[in-house]
């Protein structure tokens, strides 16, 4: 078995989701790469959400850095947000699910919780889960783009005015995330 289209597989889909915004759906690569090679889908899938993990696992990692160099202010709500999102688990768990299987945009996700501190292993692992469901889904329904090619899913990922619009809605949350005081906020609610 050659392993070389596996490797190229996981790159493309890694590299991908290390990118922080405007990057093309993985489910589009998964589902192109599909129709166009001789790998089966059972194999396309686990690599594929596994190199999304990784690659939004890394993405966090390193928000998480670069929250080292955010004003106090800003690390003091990040870690309120952190320790609530942490206290309160079956609230995280049901957000955690939704999130993992839901098609939005998950960079901006994995950049606030990066950014707030929260323990990225339960948060990539209920991504990893999410995908792999969300991911077969779209494979097994690889007929609709048949006839596309990567290059269309990455022009699309790029061009189209709903991703577009979409993605930066993410980013002005994520930035209005930071802005929020939720020490103050999570305080009062407490009361």
């Amino acid at each position: 078995m050659d392993l070389m289209p596996y490797i190229i597989l996981f790159a493309v889909v890694l590299g991908v989701n290390l990118i922080p915004a405007f990057g093309p759906p993985t489910w589009a690569i998964i589902v192109l790469y599909g129709l166009n090679s001789d790998m089966p889908a059972w194999l396309i899938v686990p690599i594929a959400a596994l190199a999304a993990a990784t690659g939004r696992f890394l993405l966090a990692g390193a928000f998480r850095l670069l929250g080292r160099r955010v004003p106090e202010k800003i690390r003091r709500n990040l870690k309120a947000v952190r320790e609530t999102f942490e206290r309160n688990r079956r609230t995280g768990i049901a957000a955690l699910g939704l999130f993992a299987l839901s098609p939005v945009p998950s960079a901006q996700l994995f950049e606030a919780a990066g950014l707030a501190g929260v323990r990225l292993l339960p948060f990539t692992a209920a991504f990893f889960l999410g995908r792999l469901v969300s991911y077969s889904i779209y494979a097994a329904s690889a007929k609709g783009i048949q006839h596309s090619s990567l290059g269309d899913a990455f022009r699309d990922g790029l061009t189209s005015p709903v991703g577009i619009a979409l993605q930066l809605a993410m980013i002005a949350g994520l930035v209005a995330l930071t802005q929020i005081d939720w020490e103050k906020l999570l305080k009062r609610d407490k009361t």
